[in-house]
């Protein structure tokens, strides 16, 4: 019995290293293409207001993509964290001072989740007549960010990943795998 279990979760654990393994190499495999819009989804606020390094990180790689041409657009999407500060102002205030017209940054203060961001540029996308999305964020988070678009009808097109890495990483992936999963498993009902 006890050698059934410790099997079993031998098992689980060799599964769920594969997963993250795979957001991994999923995440960090850029897939360069035009698009009508760069999705940035938000993430924390420093007590200044201003990105922190991750979403600035974010934000720089889209700003890259933008400033090769692959996207007229870019469209950040956040909520007000426990932090105080509106994550889609504070984004666009940044890329508003890197030299990004105002003209070409979308807001939507309503993202409070990957999924609400992914609805939010869903309908925005919709109204303005943009078929295509480019996605920026963090390696670990492109998959699910991907999937969370598409699944709200949204031809992805392109994958970017912010180069940044850190210590929190050691909690995001695992998180984040358990995350795609759930997702995937939503998505796969509502189909």
């Amino acid at each position: 019995m006890l050698k059934n279990l410790l099997y079993l979760l031998a098992a689980l654990l060799a599964a769920w290293t594969l997963a993250c393994a795979a957001l991994v190499l999923d995440g960090v495999h850029d897939q360069l293409a035009p698009a009508d819009v760069i999705v940035v989804p938000g993430n924390t606020i420093a007590p200044d207001g201003t990105p922190s390094p991750r979403l600035q990180a974010r934000l720089d790689a889209a700003l890259a993509a933008y400033r090769e041409r692959l996207a007229p657009r870019i469209l950040v999407s956040g909520a007000t964290g426990k932090e105080g500060f509106d994550e889609a102002v504070s984004m666009a205030a940044y890329l508003r001072r890197q030299g990004v017209p105002a003209s070409a940054i979308v807001e939507d203060s309503q993202g409070w989740t990957t999924g609400a961001t992914a609805h939010n540029a869903a309908a925005i996308m919709a109204s303005h007549g943009w078929r295509s999305a480019m996605v920026a964020t963090q390696y670990f988070h492109v998959p699910r960010m991907r999937l969370a678009l598409q699944r709200a009808g949204v031809h992805v097109s392109a994958q970017i990943h912010a180069p940044y890495v850190e210590w929190r990483d050691l909690y995001s992936l695992p998180r984040e795998a358990a995350g795609f999963a759930l997702y995937y498993l939503r998505s796969m009902q509502l189909t």
